[in-house]
Order: C-alpha cells, then structure tokens, then sequence
C-alpha cells in the first residue's frame, strides 16, 4: 500500500525568544477562567509570545473582529522583523514531561487531503467526535487571513511496539525549557531521518482493511477549520499548483496511543443553571457503570452506562432539552475538582468515567465519531502548548 499521508514541513521556531513566554496553552482550554487567561496576559507583558497569535476562546465573544486583525498584524510582525528561523528537511521530537511522566511525540504536517472529519469516512486521519459545525465558521474566519498556523492538534496512532519512535535518529536539541502556568518542561529534538519515520508509520497501516492511521485526539475542531479554509483555497488553484501549496498541509504533534503518560481524561459537564436541583432530579441515567453527580460543590455517585460514549449521548441530549426548557449554558470542564468549585454556588455538573485507551480505536473504526468532548489527553495544564509554527500562506 502507498501512502502519501505524512508531509515534511519547513517549521518555524522563535529566533531568540524567552521561550517560557513564548509557548502558552492550547485555546480552547479554562474557557471558564478568566483569571487564568489574564495571568497568561500578565506574565507575557510584552515580550513575543504565542497568546499574542493565537485566539484563547474565551475571548470568542468579546470583539472577535479586533482580536483577530490583531493577531494577523502580529503575526506578519514576527515574520517581517525576523521573529522566526526556519528548521527544515525533518520532524521534531518533543518530550513533555508533567506530573502523569514523559510523553513523546513527533511534530510533522499532514496531507488534509488524506483527512476528513464526516461521520463514517475511510480516510487515513479520521476525526473522534462530532463536528459542531457552528464552531467552524469563527475559526475560518480567524484562520482565512493568517500567514501562518500554530497547533495544538495532537494526533494519535497505534503502536505497541514503539516501533515508529525505534526508527527515529535524533539531531541537536531546538528547544529545552520550564512552560508556564505549571505546564511542566518541554524539550525539542531535530529527527533528520524523516522519510525512515514516515516508512515506520506507513507500515503500521500495512495489511489492514480500514487504513486509519491517524485518528484526531486534540484539537479537531482546528483540524477541520484547516480542511475548510484548503477546500476555499483549492478552488482557486490550478490542479498543478495544488500540491505544493502550503496549506494543503497542517501541522500537528503525533503521539502514540499507548506513551505511559498519555492519560485519557473524561471531560465533564457544567450546566450553568440557576435550577440545579430540577436539573438533578430529572437527570435518569442507568447501567453498570459509574458517575458523579455535583450540586452545590457536593458529589453523589449515579449509574451510567457501561458504553461510555452510549452514555454520554443520551446525557447530552438530556442536558440539551433541559437548557431549551428552562434556559441556562453548558460548558465543558477538564477537571473533577474545577467542576466541583464552580457548582458550589449555583449550576449543576455531571462528572464522566474516562474511556480506556485500549478501546479508543476499535470505537472509532467501528463505531464512527464519538460524541462531542468525550474525551481529553490529561489536565488542562498538560495539554499540548503552542511552539511551532508553519507558513499556510
């Protein structure tokens, strides 16, 4: 089987930045904590840093338009004035090391061609949970004018032998330091061998029915944004010019499936209602498995199904009809002990068994998309942080 999946990028890293200042968390993370992004804002002051082109999220309804004509002229700063050095002809191997241990993943680009995030495609990068398509529009529109990309897409693959990793031939160090806002330390390695990397990942794909060999554990709703602004700007090129243009392909961290520090985290629901105890007293929710329900920053065990994403449907659809009712927001909490706090005063949360790592891909080749924010890889603070760079433009 050929496979032209994997793409070698030219990679863009900071020239001579504080690279604790440099790299912040992912966007979509402590949507519910202004105090968290504001400490971010603080402690960058007004050094170069990746929050100043990026877009936290929970900014999305606070004048998007001047955010993001902001972000794209710093963005075409950092470029201009020689923020940026290129690293070229390989992959990045980055060691991240925060309380759950080591995890290791390569930073390469893949093919959006070879991507789709429909429910039941066949494609070799494959989507795990429901695309909203309401959140795609304001993401094309932060990403349609940018030069560049940064990404916080961690893609998951499938090796239990570690034989993708064995195959890798390590160059000079590119980066090695503490993240901020205890995001523990991060180090970053040139892999010059990348077409021996790409062969070790081809191969785990090799003999199997359904090709997948990459399947979206962070970040896909960026990772579907990219799809749409290349499915825009393929139209206006030429098929000859198609296959070079740079944002045909995006950047991403691939990280295997079974790393010892990869930990699989529920992600939880907050419904921001000033009717918890209604809200908890029609919640009906069965099975052999286990949940939490929170009122009041108090907990109390409930059943839940066995089949976690069967669960977290029915869950969901039943928070949907309440908030239609009653009124009231949803949010989605990375943490037992965040949901917990933000109950103590009003609202109600629902705290989610985690899905084994072992099931995640027989879910996904057999039973398409997970339901919305099943899942997350660790903590807020141990998600992935923005370093790299890639030109789109």
């Amino acid at each position: 089987m050929i496979m032209k999946t994997i793409y070698t990028p030219e990679i863009l890293l900071p020239e001579s930045a504080d690279m604790t200042a440099w790299a912040v968390n992912a966007c979509d993370q402590y949507t519910s904590d202004y105090a968290y992004w504001k400490r971010v804002e603080k402690l960058v002051g007004d050094k170069e840093s990746t929050f100043n082109l990026v877009f936290p999220e929970i900014y999305l309804n606070d004048n998007p338009e001047v955010r993001i004509e902001k972000i794209n002229k710093t963005m075409r700063s950092y470029i201009n004035n020689g923020v940026f050095k290129t690293v070229s002809g390989g992959f990045v191997l980055v060691e991240r090391t925060t309380v759950s241990g080591k995890r290791t993943g390569i930073v390469l680009a893949i093919d959006l061609e070879d991507y789709s995030y429909e429910p039941g495609a066949k494609t070799p990068v494959r989507s795990t949970e429901a695309t909203i398509m309401e959140r795609i529009p304001p993401r094309v529109m932060i990403r349609r004018n940018a030069p560049i990309e940064l990404p916080h897409v961690m893609l998951l693959y499938d090796d239990r032998d570690n034989t993708v990793l064995n195959s890798v031939k390590l160059g000079g160090t590119l980066y090695d330091f503490n993240l901020n806002m205890d995001g523990g330390r991060v180090k970053g390695t040139f892999i010059g061998n990348a077409e021996e990397v790409k062969n070790a990942f081809y191969a785990l794909a090799d003999g199997k029915r359904e090709p997948m060999l990459f399947a979206v554990g962070d970040g896909n709703h960026s990772l579907a944004t990219a799809k749409n602004c290349w499915e825009e700007i393929k139209k206006t090129l030429p098929e000859t010019e198609q296959a070079e243009h740079p944002a045909r392909y995006a950047l991403c961290e691939a990280v295997n499936i079974y790393d010892s520090a990869l930990r699989f985290e529920p992600i939880h629901r907050l419904i921001k209602t000033d009717k918890a105890e209604l809200f908890a007293k029609g919640l009906k929710t069965g099975g052999s498995g286990k949940a939490l329900l929170a009122v009041n920053g108090k907990t109390s065990e409930i059943a839940f199904d066995e089949d976690i994403p069967s669960g977290i449907r029915k869950l969901d659809a039943y928070i949907s009809d309440f908030i239609e009712t009653y009124g009231g927001e949803v949010d989605y909490i990375h943490g037992e002990n965040e949901l917990k706090s933000f109950t103590e005063n009003s609202g109600a949360g629902v705290v989610l068994p985690a899905i084994r790592k072992e099931d995640f891909f027989r879910l996904i080749i057999t039973g398409g998309n997970l339901p919305r924010k099943t899942f997350s890889l660790g903590e807020g603070n141990e998600k992935r942080y923005y370093i790299e760079a890639k030109r789109i433009k």
